[in-house]
């Protein structure tokens, strides 16, 4: 007989431990608050910022074992080939990242869940990075 998985217990993946959507919604709208007043990063995107926040909700949401909506909107992820129109430097990707920890640090995460995420999150980053600048 297989354990049966609830939401808060220890067989619970990550999406499911954080709360679900409502988490990653929560997560992207902090992020966004900070981008939309960030003159590094907010040339990146476009001037509403619903599209963009609903896909990266999206994407986190389905990487952290979510469903597959993601994949089944818009493909696989292909971070970077999706990334290339834009130059991303160090400093770019510094500030990305520095938005996204703040989100998550407001998160209210367990330590281990947060420096798991943040360690994604600084692979992501890093691995972004396009341009010397």
């Amino acid at each position: 007989m297989r354990p049966v998985r609830r939401p808060d217990g220890p067989q619970a993946n990550p999406y499911e431990r954080w709360g679900g959507e409502a988490f990653f919604v929560a997560l992207v709208d902090r992020f966004y608050a900070e981008v939309d007043t960030d003159p590094r990063l907010r040339h990146m995107y476009p001037e509403d910022l619903t599209e963009p926040k609903a896909h990266l909700a999206l994407f986190l949401g389905q990487y952290w074992g979510g469903p597959s909506t993601y994949n089944e909107q818009r493909g696989a992820p292909r971070l970077r080939m999706r990334h290339v129109p834009f130059v991303i430097g160090t400093a770019e990707a510094d500030a990305w990242l520095g938005h996204m920890t703040d989100a998550v640090l407001a998160a209210g995460m367990t330590p281990a869940d947060q420096a798991q995420m943040l360690d994604y999150m600084k692979m992501a980053a890093k691995s972004l990075v396009n341009a010397r600048t």
